[in-house]
């Protein structure tokens, strides 16, 4: 994959992840209210991983990979991508609602374009930037699957500001598609 495409990727992010939510509202079948109690349960933890995670990270939001200092304490002691994680969530949430097609569509999607390629791209910048502090981090701490870990890895800084500033976008994002997906399963 070029650095090129793989910037672009990153850059589109938020579009392309506009284009999966916009897929799977297309697949939406009429959804029992098992399936949107599983999928609300499943969106809620997800957007609440990702106020953690947004909380312990500071800045995050931007077209260009960045980053200031190297995140590992909180959701980041636990797994290295913990903002994606909560998308995943979130995604699968919605997926869960507009049937098992939708989640089949959405899994191998968000593997693609986050494991094969966003994640990638800001790993090479983490690694460059951060080295041997980063190449320790990625050996204690795993992509997206939660490690064993110390109460104390779990303390560290946390802003509720950024959470106003920057992930209320994300919440409403959330809470509209959830609304619409929703909406659509049940006149599907």
């Amino acid at each position: 994959m070029t650095e090129k495409f793989s910037e672009w990727v990153f850059r589109m992010r938020g579009g392309l992840w506009t284009l999966l939510f916009a897929a799977i509202l297309f697949m939406a079948h009429r959804a029992s209210p098992q399936q949107i109690v599983i999928a609300l349960v499943i969106i809620i933890l997800g957007q609440l991983w990702r106020f953690w995670a947004a909380g312990t990270i500071g800045l995050y939001r931007g077209e260009n990979v960045k980053a200031q200092t190297l995140a590992s304490t909180g959701a980041y002691a636990i797994m290295r991508n913990p903002l994606y994680f909560g998308n995943f969530l979130i995604g699968l949430g919605w997926s869960i609602i507009a049937g098992i097609h939708a989640v089949i569509i959405f899994i191998v999607c968000f593997y693609v374009l986050y494991v094969l390629v966003i994640i990638p791209h800001e790993e090479k910048f983490l690694r460059g930037k951060f080295g041997l502090e980063y190449e320790y981090y990625c050996k204690r701490v795993k992509r997206f699957w939660p490690v064993s870990f110390k109460a104390e890895d779990l303390k560290g800084r946390f802003d509720f500001s950024i959470l106003k500033r920057s992930e209320i976008h994300t919440l409403t994002t959330t809470i509209i598609g959830t609304i619409i997906i929703i909406l659509v399963s049940c006149y599907a």
